[in-house]
């Protein structure tokens, strides 16, 4: 198994930010942003990584972000190591294939989620009220089940270890305007459906993912992951069964995992067996594999 890295300590760059998952540092002219091995559920980050993950995601966001391109432009400025300014060459070996050199745009205070299927927390939210998010759905849905057309369901972005907040178009319209919100919500539609079309083609159906946007010298443009096993429900086309839950290449099976031990959902992390950290990972692999024909093992 290949050697996990929970967090790097780059102590000669400038540490800007530690996500659940990614650590960026501020290279003055750029970002410099290193995906980890970490894995969050619930918005706790476990102490135990899944080794080559971070790889995993950003082989997966650099096609995705290049395929959209002619959609909307992104940040990335290269992820080739050789690239990177002088300062990041004593770090190389760690940034391998798992690091971003990016623009420094400015990111929109919201969460981009859009709903294709039924699922999840909005599963949850319709059989109490008929409604995802809000939004009146026709009765008679099962779990699962694609919806009619696919849902625009923004969030907030809360800070690490606080909890998202599903919030309505107004609201979306009041943080950003209605011009930008408008752009965000087109954009994030067309995006998912590019995205889930070529996927299926693949065998994967992509049943509900997340979005982040940036503004750049006043352009909007793609930033963070794009549709990765972190930030995308990934099932499986051939086995898809509406009517109950799927199964799953993203963390889905390690939620289901925490859930079955009735973990509190709070700090501290439970230990995770080698079996689940194996498995997840495997997920992880598979998804790259159908969507980009990469089968080198991280």
């Amino acid at each position: 198994m290949t050697d996990a890295v929970m967090e790097t300590r780059f102590e000669d760059l400038t540490l800007f930010n530690k996500g659940k998952v990614r650590d960026v540092y501020d290279l003055e002219n750029a970002f410099l942003m290193v995906t980890t091995d970490r894995i969050s559920a619930f918005d706790v980050v476990m102490d135990d990584p899944i080794p080559g993950k971070g790889k995993i995601l950003t082989r997966i966001s650099t096609f995705w972000f290049d395929k959209m391109a002619g959609l909307v432009e992104n940040h990335i400025i290269s992820t080739e190591v050789d690239d990177y300014p002088e300062s990041c060459r004593p770090h190389r070996d760690a940034l391998r294939d798992r690091s971003m050199l990016v623009k420094k745009a400015e990111p929109l205070p919201i969460e981009c989620i859009v709903r294709g299927y039924i699922t999840g927390s909005g599963w949850s939210d319709y059989q109490k009220n008929g409604k995802v998010c809000g939004i009146p759905l026709p009765q008679g849905l099962r779990e699962s089940d694609r919806l009619p057309e696919p849902l625009f369901t923004p969030s907030t972005k809360a800070d690490l270890g606080e909890h998202d907040e599903n919030i309505d178009f107004d609201s979306v319209v009041e943080k950003i305007g209605l011009e930008m919100a408008e752009k965000v919500r087109r954009l994030s539609l067309e995006i998912y459906l590019t995205g889930a079309r070529y996927a299926e083609e693949k065998g994967i159906i992509i049943a509900d993912t997340k979005f982040e946007f940036g503004i750049l010298d006043g352009k909007l443009i793609l930033i963070d992951e794009v549709l990765t096993p972190d930030s995308s429900r990934f099932w499986p086309r051939d086995t898809y069964t509406p009517g109950t839950s799927q199964n799953s290449f993203d963390k889905q099976y390690f939620r289901d995992y925490l859930l079955s031990i009735n973990w509190p959902k709070e700090p501290p992390p439970p230990p995770l067996p080698a079996e689940i950290i194996q498995k997840t990972k495997d997920k992880y692999m598979e998804a790259l594999t159908r969507l980009t024909g990469c089968e080198h093992e991280f």
